[in-house]
């Protein structure tokens, strides 16, 4: 089982984490809403909780909670521009739908 980040989303993160000052990474997981049914979210962690499972990749770790694990498994976290917008892209095995806006997915 694994999560992964792509060389360019550990630039981002690594950046962003510096900027911030402080930090060990990026927590993932997946909530329950919008129109499909789950969400992703991503949030900067400044610590390990017991019970994450650490993944690292290009220096930087993912944290992710081992309900959400099962969700996530083979999921490849990028960063990516897109004419003016730019932002992180989940590219989950898993997902069996998602929804128009983007916003949710199905498994």
């Amino acid at each position: 089982m694994a999560v992964t980040l792509t060389e360019a989303a550990a630039r981002h993160v690594s950046r962003y984490l510096s900027r911030r000052g402080k930090g060990v990474g990026v927590r993932l997981g997946v909530k329950t809403t919008g129109c499909s049914g789950m969400a992703y979210k991503l949030e900067y962690v400044d610590e390990v909780d017991a019970s994450d499972l650490v993944f690292e990749n290009h220096g930087i770790k993912v944290l992710v909670d081992p309900k959400s694990l099962a969700y996530l498994d083979g999921t490849e976290l990028d960063f990516v521009r897109e004419g003016l917008n730019e932002g992180f892209k989940f590219s989950n095995p898993n997902e069996r739908d998602r929804c128009g806006c983007g916003e949710s997915f199905r498994i």
